[in-house]
């Protein structure tokens, strides 16, 4: 077989993520869609590739790296991404320590480069002080395979390359080259994920995504039907890679073939849409609902995907998403104040049609997991605690409680720095690991009120107040079974581990 020519790499992150009981027990393990994407993108122009996923295979930065020179491919591709779209950022120590492996197993002769939504919010720091040959800032397709040919040609040239971020070798300058334009046709261009280079039975669903049948968690696989979001959330950094804030689609039809050959070749029930807002356009959604519906497989399919309070108006729309197998709906509430929604632009429906528009869509049968942000920038303890209050009166099967994070790419990463608000990746501070909402050293954002170590508390007091609420417990039972509210005992038995505790100190 012929030198293999490009191997995308999840680098192993989930421990240092997410500590190691919540890692191995609690936590997804998600198929790398990316990769995937990129992987089926080069196959089709006739590249050799492979894909290694470090995390599904549960290898050590070491053992990555020793996979990694034993391939020894023309480039080595680590793909930076995390569970969900602004974890990027704290995956990036784990990928630094294993190309520094690779680096000194293989004395510098293997070329990388890193892609993610991180490299592409911070491409000139990246190349200033990670271990990679080049950034990719961009999508990442037409960068990857232009360098390989590149690298493969006998007359190397890369300043032309789209998306390419490098240092020149005569004068050590940082250099980076314009944008690769987005491609507009998904079908033609971005053809599937290549699920035949994974192997299926090591991904394993979110516990909650499983509540009905937690012995299903490995029956599980990650499909993208969009890329990109059209609206602007201070908190997100979602479009970095992408050159301006819009959504693009794959065709209705295209997406059926992939749910078909996962279902059928695979036996996976459980999916995750891992779109920034898949409930957003009702003729996308409509159309692939239909697809669903006209081979039958509502039934079989357990499906969960993101919308805003303010994208769930189409009541017929919603209800023949349920019918074709949507079960749960992740759902951006934020925060309880309009006035604190509206300071990071989520701000466009009025406090009492949160509570309303929730209590419609559970009683349409689907199951909720409502996403809470505390410490944005106008929080204090008081709004702190309405959200919280919301929380427990809305009293959704599931709840996700995010402490604000200024990440990279994001509008609220230039405000910290202009305000001198602490973050993770100023001197004396964590680095990019205390960017994870379940880390050890997390470090979120501090408010004009509130001290970043009193968020933190309060966001680890919320969950704890949420999940061991026996309305909470009760309305589980009666839902899921008894077995799943043993199972969120089990889980909530658990304590974070947070360094400003052990070394008691504020921050």
């Amino acid at each position: 077989m012929s030198k293999l020519d490009a191997l995308l790499i999840t680098p192993p992150s989930r421990l240092e993520v997410y500590q190691k009981e919540l890692a191995n027990k609690y936590a997804a393990i998600e198929p790398p869609v990316w990769s995937s994407l990129i992987a089926k993108y080069l196959i089709k122009r006739n590249f050799n590739v492979k894909i290694l996923d470090a995390e599904a295979e549960f290898l050590t930065h070491k053992q990555t790296a020793e996979r990694i020179v034993k391939e020894n491919p023309t480039l080595a591709i680590y793909m930076v991404y995390g569970q969900q779209p602004s974890a990027s950022t704290q995956c990036m120590p784990g990928s630094n320590k294993v190309c520094n492996y690779v680096n000194e197993l293989s004395n510098n002769d293997i070329l990388s480069i890193v892609v993610g939504t991180h490299a592409s919010a911070l491409p000139r720091q990246t190349l200033e002080n990670d271990p990679y040959n080049f950034v990719c800032q961009g999508e990442g397709p037409i960068t990857i395979e232009k360098l390989i040919n590149n690298i493969k040609s006998s007359k190397p040239s890369i300043s032309q390359i789209e998306g390419l971020w490098f240092k020149d070798k005569k004068t050590g300058e940082i250099v980076g080259n314009k944008r690769s334009e987005m491609f507009q046709n998904l079908d033609e261009n971005l053809s599937g994920q290549a699920w035949d280079l994974l192997d299926m039975s090591k991904y394993k669903a979110h516990n909650w995504h499983t509540f009905h049948d937690l012995k299903s968690r490995n029956k599980y696989a990650s499909l993208q039907t969009s890329l990109g979001c059209p609206f602007k959330c201070s908190f997100c950094c979602i479009n970095a890679p992408f050159e301006r804030n819009a959504i693009r689609f794959w065709s209705p039809k295209h997406i059926i073939k992939e749910l078909e050959f996962l279902v059928n070749e695979h036996g996976i029930c459980n999916i995750k849409i891992p779109d920034e807002m898949f409930v957003l356009n009702p003729k996308q959604v409509n159309g692939i609902c239909d697809e669903i519906l006209k081979r039958g497989l509502g039934d079989k399919l357990n499906f969960w995907a993101y919308a805003r309070i303010d994208t769930l108006n189409d009541d017929e729309m919603l209800k023949k998403m349920n019918k074709s197998g949507f079960r749960w709906l992740g759902i951006g509430i934020e925060s309880s104040s309009k006035h604190v929604r509206d300071g990071v632009t989520k701000g466009r429906f009025a406090n009492y049609d949160i509570e309303k528009i929730v209590k419609k869509v559970r009683d349409l049968g689907f199951y909720v997991g409502a996403n809470y942000i505390f410490g944005l920038p106008d929080d204090d303890e008081s709004s702190m605690r309405e959200t919280l209050d919301m929380a427990l009166n809305i009293n959704s099967e599931w709840a996700n409680f995010y402490s604000a994070m200024a990440y990279p790419g994001s509008q609220l990463y230039p405000l910290a720095k202009e305000k001198k608000w602490r973050l993770p990746d100023d001197p004396g501070g964590p680095g990019w690991i205390g960017y994870s909402q379940h880390g050890y050293d997390t470090l979120p954002l501090r408010t004009e009120k509130i001290k970043a170590s009193k968020v933190l508390d309060f966001r680890d007091k919320a969950f704890d107040e949420y999940f061991k609420n026996s309305k909470y417990l009760d309305m589980i039972k009666s839902t899921f079974g008894e077995n799943t509210k043993q199972h969120i005992e089990e889980m909530t038995n658990h304590k974070i581990k947070r360094r400003h505790h052990d070394h008691d100190v504020e921050y």
